[in-house]
Parts: structure tokens; C-alpha cells; sequence
């Protein structure tokens, strides 16, 4: 684990491998990198948000819970984009197929999930205040 995250920083080493690609798919993956990258600061937001102006929510510590969650799965993505970059990279010098992820599958679960927990809070906050 700790060699590919040296990897990562040492662009010498991606460099290497392989031959120089066509510029025009380095620039691709690096596009899908900082989308990536936005995705993940914007869950960072996201759970910034809900810790400062998510009022008090019916069940105990919901609002730190959905907080954590955003913080976490925003860290998360970032990482993960990092990593599919490179290996992408080095997958695109290679000349080899790219590599396959699920993570899009779960990040959607994930934030679909969030979405219902979160209409599930506003509903039981809606319900509870009549």
C-alpha cells in the first residue's frame, strides 16, 4: 500500500513505464482526476455545511452522523481519484485495457442512501414539529 501511495509523488517512476501516450488521453484522464477532485471537495462542503447550519435534528446526533459521513466519503473520493488516475496513467503507457472500477457504483449508492436518510430527517423533523 505504502509503494503505491510513494508512486503517486513521484512522477518520474509513471514517466517510466511504457511510452510516451498521445497527450490528448493524459489530458483525459487528468480531466476525470480533477472532476473527481471536485466531487470529493464539494462532499467536504457538503459535510461542513450540515455541522454548521443543519439545525438540531429529532434523533440524537443525526446532524454530526450526516456530517461525518460527507467528511468522510469526501476524503474518500478524493483518494480514490488519485489512484485511479495513476493507475489509469500507467494503463494508458502500457498500451493496456483500462482499469475497471466499481467505485462510481458505490459512490452513487452511497450518496443515494444519504439522500433518503436525509429526506427520512426532514420528514421525521417536519412530522415531529406539528
Amino acid at each position: 500500500m505504502w509503494e503505491t501511495v510513494r508512486r503517486w509523488f513521484d512522477p518520474r517512476e509513471l514517466r517510466s513505464v511504457g511510452s510516451t501516450p498521445d497527450y490528448r488521453f493524459s489530458l483525459a484522464n487528468e480531466r476525470t482526476f480533477l472532476a473527481w477532485l471536485r466531487t470529493g471537495l464539494a462532499l467536504v462542503a457538503g459535510g461542513l455545511a450540515a455541522a454548521q447550519f443543519l439545525p438540531p435534528l429529532p434523533l440524537a446526533h443525526l446532524r454530526e452522523a450526516i456530517a461525518v459521513a460527507l467528511l468522510l466519503l469526501g476524503g474518500t473520493v478524493a483518494v480514490r481519484a488519485v489512484d485511479h488516475w495513476a493507475r489509469t496513467e500507467r494503463a494508458i503507457r502500457l498500451g493496456e485495457e483500462l482499469p475497471a472500477s466499481r467505485f462510481p457504483a458505490v459512490l452513487a449508492l452511497a450518496v443515494g442512501l444519504g439522500a433518503l436518510l436525509l429526506v427520512v430527517a426532514v420528514l421525521a423533523r417536519a412530522v415531529g414539529g406539528r
